[in-house]
């Protein structure tokens, strides 16, 4: 490692493929002069990873879910660490934080916390108090540690604050690069819906307890549109199920794509008519959330259905670019759509919100973004 090239080592147990965040603060850290290495984990359907301006290391293993998979991973994270070198080390959520702290003390170089949620409060995580428990020991052996901590929004950051005084930490957004979604004749077209093709919804991201897919399968039969959801999740086979069972899938109303590779999750943005961002409160880290989704959808400048939960809430006080909801009962969701989508159209309410859209991304975009990330490491490396 050059003295003039500091170096910083990530450790993740996504994807790297699809970790569209990690990929975003990767490749802006090399870009200002930081040689970057992200350690991943091998998937059995992960597809080869894409060139980056940054090195990249799948850690393979036996396991993919469950206590033995987060066993497995620490101690080969933690062994490959071993012969690594670094200025300083981070982590993103607490699931890859011990090793990664770890190797930080032995080599007596900074630790970095990245918060992408509140990990002790996922549905996963509170729904199994003892497990909670752990992790919560955990966060609270991790934090105080930490040379540098922030997370994705400003309501998550207030949380930390308080579960641990005298531990402060910044806000770097999860929001999409400006100018990469589609174009204002792009947005322009993609709100005319023709008779022969219906509006298309779309749902990106984990298809997991508490995401709202249930009630939004639920609520579909009547709505005049189809459904396009992209991603997997634990709850993969049984949303199928539904849709099979209501009759969606026959109808062709609804398709479930897979995991997509982010470029071609861009593209499918821009060409639907409403995006989708729904929530249950089964935990404060679902409720302060600040999901990237819905930078994508306002980027892309089609308008969506979204929770109304206190981030979305204060930034739709900003730009209204979201129809939201109280609750996730089907009903309220059909009554959403049908006023975004009137008869099926989109109607004088689509075409604000999707106005408004077009004027927030130029601001909510990592452009601006990624000058807050830069500004964290450089002051925590002295640069």
């Amino acid at each position: 490692m050059s003295a003039s090239v500091p170096r910083l080592v990530f450790a993740v147990t996504t994807d790297l493929s699809y970790d569209q965040r990690m990929q975003r603060i990767c490749a802006s850290l090399a870009r200002a002069g930081y040689a970057v290495l992200l350690v991943g984990w091998q998937r059995p359907a992960s597809v080869p990873l894409g060139p980056q301006p940054y090195a990249q290391h799948r850690l393979r293993g036996w396991f993919q879910h469950g206590k033995l998979f987060y066993l497995e991973y620490n101690l080969r994270l933690l062994l490959f660490l071993l012969g690594q070198r670094a200025a300083a080390w981070a982590c993103a959520d607490l699931d890859a934080a011990l090793p990664t702290w770890l190797r930080a003390r032995l080599g007596g170089q900074p630790f970095v916390y990245d918060a992408h949620e509140l990990f002790t409060e996922v549905p996963e995580v509170v729904a199994r108090p003892r497990v909670q428990r752990i992790w919560q020991r955990v966060e609270n052996f991790i934090v105080p540690r930490a040379r540098l901590r922030y997370t994705v929004g400003p309501a998550l950051a207030r949380l930390f604050e308080a579960r641990h005084p005298g531990c402060s930490f910044g806000v770097v957004r999860n929001v999409p690069a400006g100018g990469g979604g589609a174009t204002s004749e792009a947005v322009a077209k993609q709100a005319v819906v023709t008779a022969s093709q219906p509006p298309t919804l779309l749902y990106q991201g984990a298809l997991n307890v508490g995401r709202g897919l249930v009630e939004l399968l639920a609520a579909m039969p009547p709505v005049p549109a189809r459904l396009v959801i992209c991603g997997e999740g634990d709850c993969s086979a049984a949303l199928r199920q539904q849709a099979a069972e209501l009759g969606l899938l026959a109808s062709g109303q609804v398709e479930f794509k897979g995991y997509v590779l982010p470029t071609e999750l861009r593209a499918l943005t821009a060409r639907a008519t409403v995006g989708i961002m729904l929530l249950e409160n089964t935990g404060l880290s679902y409720y302060y959330s600040l999901a990237n989704k819905f930078f994508d959808y306002v980027q892309a400048g089609i308008p969506q259905l979204c929770i109304d939960f206190p981030e979305y809430r204060a930034l739709n006080a900003q730009y209204e670019v979201a129809e939201l909801v109280p609750d996730l009962a089907p009903a309220t969701l059909a009554a959403a759509l049908a006023r975004l989508l009137p008869g099926g159209q989109p109607g004088p309410r689509y075409h604000a919100l999707a106005a408004n859209c077009r004027r927030a991304r130029a601001e909510w975009n990592w452009q601006r973004e990624e000058k807050t990330l830069v500004h964290l490491y450089h002051r925590l490396l002295g640069r």
